[in-house]
């Protein structure tokens, strides 16, 4: 499979720099041999492949290369959270419940003069052995990397053998359909032959195969045993709620599900997209309403007047002035160019008191405080909004926008995605973007080309404007397009994620990682092989597509430095991106898609550490490519020579969905596991996924504020639980000696301050549910046009809170509990208490959930790279409704999913 560039295959810019040697020496080889191997240990060898750290690493004395930062600007670490949030110890509390403390001072990062790969002082984010997993709570003594280390091996020798099965099946099944055909070949002409059969699936089997036609997107459930005939389908389909929409036109009928897409495969046709085409085109922002005359910005102490232009993107800055963005320089920096700007073409700023020009120069002399406090008043006002002002509001805008919610497209309504054109306002990108805080200029209807059937209406531009073209491109699945004047990116308005042409782009993308199971042996086989290669080139791709099948990586493009992102993938990296320290780890440091930080710590194959050294080399330094004699383009041709279409994403979705169906085939789930335990064994093996596919994370900001509020919810429940115990003893004193004093005692979290200071909460809550309650029922009299409830009303009600606040008083003081509610009892008690037990239960399953998923997106994994056929299987097979695991929006999104396998109960990926 050697698809081998040469030397005049590599492109010029990659030539001005230290270009590796087109042939490795065997010298070279065994010279890294001897400085790579003894150094190995077996346990290291056994681990490789796996993430050691997602995030900042501190510098090690064993560097080999100390590489400097990406040559970018200097960026700030993010500290991760190295352990995981106890809610339930208190032996440190000051007695204030979790939630109300004050939030410790998050440890500072290094000095931002040092390289990343050289600070020390931060802490080192979670590692894969402190990482939740499935079975973690196992008593074997055996090394949590040891066991995800066997388990990817595992899985990787499961596909490399599915691999080969489905080749041999379908080999198998090509000969004998040979053999059928030439023994009909013998057949005399004057003899009648049979009729040649169909292949719809329900044909005479050749060994259980049906005769493959090509290497096309037919499904590998279509190719490999589509000649079985089906089982009438059995059980229920995924229990989805019927949720009615508010949206217009919802109320149609909908297509018989029998011509629906999904029964037949999508169109393969990559040509025409559409026949007929209509829609109404953009919704473009409001006009900008100028400040009132008192609001004004601030130069060097005096006020200053502008033009509406220069009004407007000052109002951009001021609005956001208390934003984490206005703290950084590169932000500050390109608004005040592009404001600059502005103000010249705008005549510039004058004096609001003498009417003298004022030349801004610089930017620490604006004060944008009053342009901040007229927004921040606005926004409380909105936020202050009563509920049914907020219907009317909502009520209206839909109203308005309905006309471009939908379009018609082959006659069937389909909804639009993206239909409004995004306002103005200054670019805040991700990440550490070089363009932040430049100004997003307002598109106009000049600027946009409109893409629309021929002979029906053309949709009017607003008043005043017209459209920059009207196009009539059936090849085409955007309604509306124009490019942006931040990065010069074309944008589209295209249809939603739920329409039809959105499901077949899903349905190919899944459709083509199940493809890559019959070549995946082959593909590791050959890289494993090549990894070895004497020429430079094949050893250089073999150690790229290692990268791209053990770590993600994507492939990476050429990117032009002045007017993009300095972003890189795999085939792009630089010297400086990585870092390797003895025996065989990886360290990767550069930025990624969208300008994301990708920093995290690999260990590799001892192979793979050789040549990573190898092509470190001298005289290569910071600037230089490390895959110097490949490219993206020699890199997909090389793939698309197994398998077409196979590109590096379809790696990583292939790794997700196959990793996800082996664990959920291989889980073992009780048989009185309750639907929020089995939903939470989902997301474990969701989050393995993350950790076996290395898609993670850094730990958010706001983890350990969320897992406090849940700690305070905890020791709440167990609060009201230890009250009903005492009710217990206040109506039976003899329940002591039955149940035992331990049963009774007070947990030892719940200290006596903690208990006050939570009771002070609880009367604080309760006032503030009957103050809500009170607006709420006014608000309904004043649209029922009844006069409002009266003020002595509210306080009457709220003597309810003051009762529950003298309760608790007296209880701290005589420490007895008198029993609640309407005929008491202790049977009735013992209920409520199994309730609480239950709700603590719940909640710990929670608590548990979302701290093991502080490292990993879920949302991520299940939106772009795991089969949702898995889950809709999974929903099935252990009877959870499938509104546990989706959305409304991914239930709309993958319903040619949920649709799919209703006929289906034997789906595999």
């Amino acid at each position: 499979m050697s698809d081998t560039g040469s030397e005049d295959d590599v492109p010029l810019a990659r030539t001005n720099g230290s270009l590796s040697s087109p042939k490795v020496s065997r010298t070279t080889d065994r010279d890294l041999d001897r400085s790579v191997g003894k150094k190995m240990t077996a346990k290291d060898r056994n681990q490789a492949g796996l993430s050691i750290r997602n995030g900042t690493v501190k510098g090690d004395p064993m560097d080999l290369d100390q590489p400097t930062p990406n040559g970018a600007s200097k960026r700030k670490s993010r500290l991760s959270i190295t352990n995981n949030v106890n809610y339930k110890d208190e032996s440190d509390s000051d007695g204030q419940p979790l939630a109300k403390r004050p939030r410790k001072s998050k440890a500072t990062s290094d000095s931002d003069d040092l390289p990343i790969g050289r600070k020390r002082n931060g802490k080192l984010p979670p590692s894969y052995t402190e990482t939740s997993m499935l079975d973690d709570d196992s008593d074997d003594d055996q090394p949590l990397g040891a066991k995800l280390a066997q388990k990817k091996r595992s899985i990787e020798n499961k596909a490399n053998k599915e691999a080969k099965a489905i080749r041999a099946a379908e080999s198998k099944g090509k000969r004998a359909i040979k053999k059928e055909e030439d023994s009909d070949d013998d057949v005399p002409l004057t003899k009648s032959r049979p009729a040649k059969r169909q292949s719809n699936g329900n044909s005479k089997k050749a060994n259980g195969v049906k005769k493959e036609e090509s290497d096309s997107d037919v499904p590998i459930s279509q190719k490999v045993a589509a000649a079985k005939k089906k089982a009438a389908p059995k059980g229920k389909a995924p229990s989805i709620k019927k949720e009615k929409s508010e949206e217009p036109g919802d109320d149609e009928d909908e297509a018989d599900d029998e011509n629906a897409w999904w029964n037949q495969g999508p169109n393969d046709d990559d040509s025409v997209k559409w026949t007929t085409l209509e829609h109404n085109g953009v919704l473009f922002p409001p006009a900008y309403e100028p400040l009132p005359k008192n609001v004004k910005l601030f130069y060097d102490g005096g006020e200053v007047d502008l033009h509406p232009e220069a009004e407007e993107v000052a109002g951009f800055y001021g609005a956001m002035l208390k934003s984490e963005h206005c703290e950084k320089p590169v932000f500050n920096k390109n608004f005040m160019e592009d404001f600059r700007e502005v103000l010249k073409a705008t005549g510039g700023a004058k004096d609001a008191k003498t009417g003298k020009k004022i030349d801004i120069k610089h930017f620490e002399k604006l004060n944008f405080d009053n342009i901040y406090n007229y927004y921040s008043a606005k926004s409380e006002a909105r936020k202050a909004r009563s509920s049914s002002e907020k219907k009317t509001e909502k009520a209206e805008k839909d109203e308005f926008e309905a006309p471009y919610m939908y379009c018609k497209w082959d006659g069937r309504k389909e909804k639009v995605g993206n239909f409004r054109v995004e306002p103005p306002g200054l670019f805040r990108g991700r990440g550490d973007h070089p363009k932040t805080g430049k100004l997003k200029k307002r598109v106009m209807p000049e600027q946009v080309t409109i893409n629309i059937g021929k002979g029906v209406p053309e949709p009017p531009p607003p008043e005043g404007h017209k459209w920059k073209a009207v196009q009539h491109d059936d090849k085409c699945t955007w309604l509306a397009t124009w490019k942006e004047n931040i990065n010069n990116n074309t944008k589209y308005v295209m249809l939603s994620a739920n329409s039809t042409i959105k499901g077949q782009s899903d349905w190919k993308k899944f459709e083509k990682s199940r493809e890559l199971k019959k070549y995946i042996d082959k593909i590791r086989a050959d890289y494993k092989r090549e990894l070895k290669s004497e020429l430079m080139a094949d050893r250089q791709r073999a150690t790229a597509v290692y990268f791209i099948d053990k770590f993600a990586l994507r492939a990476g493009n050429e990117k032009d430095a002045e007017n993009e992102a300095e972003t890189v993938g795999c085939c792009s990296l630089k010297y400086e991106h990585i870092t390797l320290k003895e025996p065989n780890t990886v360290v990767f440091d550069f930025l990624g898609k969208d300008s994301i930080r990708f920093n995290a710590e690999f260990m590799v194959e001892p192979q793979v550490f050789k040549n990573l050294k190898l092509f470190k080399k001298s005289p290569k330094t910071d600037g230089d490519d490390l895959f110097d004699r490949l490219t993206t383009t020699q890199l997909n041709r090389h793939l698309s020579s197994y398998m077409k279409g196979l590109t590096a994403k379809v790696f990583r979705t292939y790794n997700a969905s196959y990793t996800m169906a082996t664990l959920l085939r291989d889980l073992k789930i009780p048989k009185n596991a309750t639907i929020l335990e089995k939903v939470k064994l989902y997301n474990d093996c969701n989050r393995e996924v993350a950790v076996l596919c290395n898609h993670k994370r850094s730990v958010g900001a706001q983890h350990e504020a969320a897992m406090a509020k849940l700690g305070d919810r905890l020791k709440g429940l167990e609060y009201q639980k230890w009250r009903l115990k005492q009710m217990i003893l206040n109506l039976d004193p003899k329940q002591k000696k039955k149940k035992g004093a331990i049963y009774f005692a007070l947990p030892e979290e719940l200290m006596e301050s903690w208990i006050k200071d939570h009771q002070k909460f609880l009367v604080e809550e309760m006032r503030t549910k009957i103050t809500k309650k009170f607006q709420k029922d006014n608000e309904k009299r004043q649209a029922d046009k009844e006069r409002p409830l009266p003020e002595k009303e509210l306080k009457e009600r709220l003597k309810t809170a003051d009762e529950l606040a003298a309760k608790f008083k007296k209880e701290n003081k005589s420490k007895k509990v008198e029993a609640e509610g309407k005929g008491p009892t202790v049977e009735k008690l013992l209920q409520q208490i199994s309730k609480k037990e239950d709700q603590i239960r719940a909640l710990e399953i929670q608590a548990s959930d979302r701290d093991g998923n502080k490292e990993v997106a879920l949302g991520t994994s299940k939106i772009n790279y795991i089969d949702p056929r898995l889950t809709v299987v999974f929903s099935k097979k252990v009877n959870v409704p499938i509104e546990k695991l989706f959305s409304k929006s991914l239930r709309d999104k993958f319903m040619w999913a949920i649709k799919s396998v209703e006929a289906e109960d034997d789906w595999q990926f």
